[in-house]
């Protein structure tokens, strides 16, 4: 009697577990536009993990048939994971551009530190959201100007600054005016690659509005989907792997440098807490190349980690 007992718990607290997965692949599915819905899409692993736990307790309980289920609940949870753990097959050919991405959390990021990543990691391109006057004076002070001369910057006051540094002179400067905070554009002229497209995003978080989060995620594919030749991305997206709005933007000549490095999900938020990071909201893309390397640090005065990325883009 008691061991009925135990199995049927057993069959119960799986089929939960299941449920919980079969709830993550949906919220990794669906485009959503209501609140609560696209900050639960921000960790829909891990509830799609809750799968491997339904499996086990199954397989406990011998129950076979709930245990099959589980088996193909678990290969749709493969099929959205393991492409992000597949490093891109192609040879890492062309001229390299190192890119490095950073939310400086109100310009209160510590800029000497972020100056001296700049000059370690031989950055070439810097994009920053939240950009205060303050940091951009900060920044100059720290010495960027002389590792990245050329710049196109929109400072504001709060969250609502962005800006580009370049290595490399920059023209065509571009306010895209489909946003609420700035997102910006300008072209890159390199040596061996000519004109590089480079872009710095920073949508709305969906915690403000919801609804304009997910017209200014569109807004981005629109502005993408126009760009031709290389180019690459640095951007706070407030937006995880498993949205369905940012893989939208790779879906076409884009592709997250982190996937094509193979690099799993790159974690940056919130930084700042001895529990996290837990989600991966910052982003770089590149299109027209691959992706040497990527990887992640601590920026002290931030919640969010840095992005750099090696690329390599070809003309």
């Amino acid at each position: 009697m008691m061991h009925r007992v135990v199995r049927r718990v057993l069959l119960g607290a799986g089929w939960c577990a299941l449920l919980t997965g079969v709830l993550g692949i949906a919220l990794y599915l669906g485009g959503w536009q209501r609140r609560e819905l696209i900050l639960l899409a921000s960790g829909a692993t891990y509830l799609m993990l809750a799968t491997v736990v339904a499996l086990l307790l199954f397989l406990t309980a011998r129950g076979w048939r709930s245990a099959a289920a589980a088996v193909i609940v678990l290969a749709g949870v493969l099929w959205t994971q393991l492409p992000l753990f597949v490093p891109d097959s192609r040879a890492a050919t062309g001229a390299e551009l190192t890119v490095l991405q950073s939310n400086l959390l109100f310009g209160g990021a510590d800029t000497n530190a972020l100056v001296d990543a700049v000059g370690a990691r031989d950055v070439d391109v810097l994009t920053v959201d939240e950009l205060t006057p303050e940091a951009v004076d900060a920044l100059v002070a720290a010495g960027l100007g002389t590792l990245l001369p050329y710049s196109y910057l929109d400072p504001g006051p709060g969250g609502g600054g962005t800006g580009i540094y370049s290595r490399f002179p920059l023209s065509d400067p571009v306010r895209h005016q489909e946003f609420v905070l700035g997102n910006l554009s300008a072209t890159l002229t390199h040596p061996a690659l000519g004109p590089v497209a480079v872009y710095a995003f920073h949508p709305l978080p969906p915690t403000a509005d919801s609804v304009v989060w997910a017209r200014e995620m569109s807004a981005v594919d629109t502005i993408l989907r126009e760009s031709s030749g290389p180019a690459v991305v640095g951007a706070d997206f407030n937006a995880t792997s498993d949205h369905a709005a940012f893989r939208r933007l790779v879906s076409g000549d884009f592709a997250a440098a982190a996937a094509q490095a193979g690099a799993g999900r790159l974690l940056t938020y919130p930084a700042d807490r001895t529990w996290g990071p837990l989600i991966g909201i910052d982003h770089i893309l590149v299109s027209g190349g691959t992706t040497d390397h990527i990887s992640t640090f601590t920026l002290a005065g931030t919640d969010h980690r840095a992005v750099v990325a090696r690329l390599r883009l070809t003309p």
